[in-house]
């Protein structure tokens, strides 16, 4: 549990379900996420509600039971902001708003928020409204008389918070004009990316919050923001690394998450690009969080989405300094022993020894064993930069152990 440090956070209650596709431990790992991502937002989730369905109810999520009890929290306990794990309908959104009488998000709304926030330069920026109106244009009916008495907070800024009177039209209108000054950018960064020549391209890959930021800065000697929240990283930043004297371009692009909005995968294609052109990608795993190899596969899944799944890449399995091995005792026969009660050294003997010397164990924080981490990178950019450039093979020999 997120603990509150901050009294003007927003009160929120959290919203999932337990279906045959996702059981009761999967729907507390989703929740778990959801709480984060509100923290991160802004708010603090005070409650948790969830209910066993075969589906979803389609006009109000969960069944109309569940909703009363949900409805009567939020009114005894002045509770401003119902959040609901899945994405939900217009239909399902308006129902829902008119039975609690509060404002209303889901899962993709509150990634859209958290994305308002973090957007930085104009670019970032431009690329959030698009996905935030092409989100809102399905959502128009019904939607401004709840907007009318929100006040701001978590899901409200951005679009809806200005154009309360826009109609459908508008709103295409504005997504056209996003979308030609996206395609603009997109060609600007194109050349600036072309002007980059022949050099070495490696791109940081991985679920939000496994401490990609972190690696740069250590590895590049930069000061790229990193923060323990979601989404710390917006802006993809590339910046000039040299290991001993072999030179290489490294960027830092956006987390992945579970359930990631299409519409910001759609809008972001040009820091996405980044990854699309890299020549290695470095995938950063959180190895400390205990569901990393679901974080694994969420990211081999986008990074197939995008046509980027068959590139070199070296697995780094990050903050091995906050790997916690939960203790099984030696006379405890009723325990079944799981992937929980491994050790580093028995994770390094399972399916992680197929990936070979593609597989680094580090801790970017504490600078442990970045030593070996800059061998293998060092190893592998040099091995395509002699295949691009081979008369410069005798500049860069084998890699120098530092004393």
């Amino acid at each position: 549990m997120i603990e509150k440090k901050d009294i003007a956070l927003e009160k929120a209650v959290l919203i999932g379900v337990i279906t045959k596709e996702q059981d009761e431990e999967k729907s507390k790992e989703y929740l778990d996420e959801l709480e984060f991502l509100t923290f991160t937002a802004g708010g603090y989730a005070v409650k948790r509600f969830t209910q066993k369905m075969d589906m979803p109810n389609s006009k109000t999520f969960i069944g109309t039971g569940k909703m009363e009890d949900v409805r009567q929290y939020i009114e005894e306990n002045n509770v401003s902001t119902a959040i609901f794990d899945d994405e939900l309908s217009a239909a399902q959104e308006r129902n829902i708003s008119k039975i609690l009488n509060v404002k209303v998000l889901d899962r993709t709304n509150l990634i859209l928020d958290i994305f308002a926030q973090r957007a930085q330069t104009s670019y970032a920026r431009t690329q959030v409204e698009l996905a935030q109106c092409e989100y809102l244009l399905p959502r128009l009916r019904g939607m401004w008389t709840h907007l009318e008495r929100q006040k701001g907070g978590i899901g409200m800024r951005g679009p809806g918070e200005t154009e309360i009177e826009t109609d459908r039209r508008i709103v295409r209108d504005k997504i056209a004009l996003l979308k030609s000054r996206i395609k603009t950018i997109d060609k600007q960064m194109a050349v600036q990316r072309g002007n980059r020549g022949k050099m070495v391209r490696v791109a940081l890959v991985g679920y939000t919050n496994v401490g990609k930021s972190t690696l740069m800065n250590v590895i590049s000697k930069s000061e790229v923001f990193a923060e323990n929240k979601l989404f710390a990283t917006l802006d993809t930043t590339v910046r000039k690394v040299v290991i001993q004297n072999l030179p290489f371009l490294l960027s830092d692009t956006v987390g992945f998450i579970r359930k990631l909005p299409t519409q910001l995968v759609d809008s972001f294609k040009s820091t996405l690009d980044e990854v699309r052109e890299a020549d290695l990608l470095l995938h950063v795993v959180d190895i400390s969080h205990p569901n990393f190899e679901e974080h694994i596969a969420s990211v081999e899944k986008i990074l197939g989405e995008i046509k980027s799944g068959d590139k070199p890449t070296i697995m780094v399995f990050n903050k091995i300094d906050a790997y916690q091995q939960e203790p099984l005792e030696e006379d405890d026969l009723e325990t079944e022993r799981t992937e929980r009660h491994y050790s580093l050294g028995e994770w390094k003997s399972t399916w992680m020894s197929k990936v070979g010397n593609n597989a680094l164990f580090i801790s970017a924080l504490n600078k442990q064993n970045l030593e070996d981490f800059k061998k293998r990178v060092y190893d592998e950019v040099r091995e395509i930069h002699v295949t691009r450039f081979p008369y410069n093979e005798f500049l860069y020999p084998d890699y120098e152990t530092e004393d």
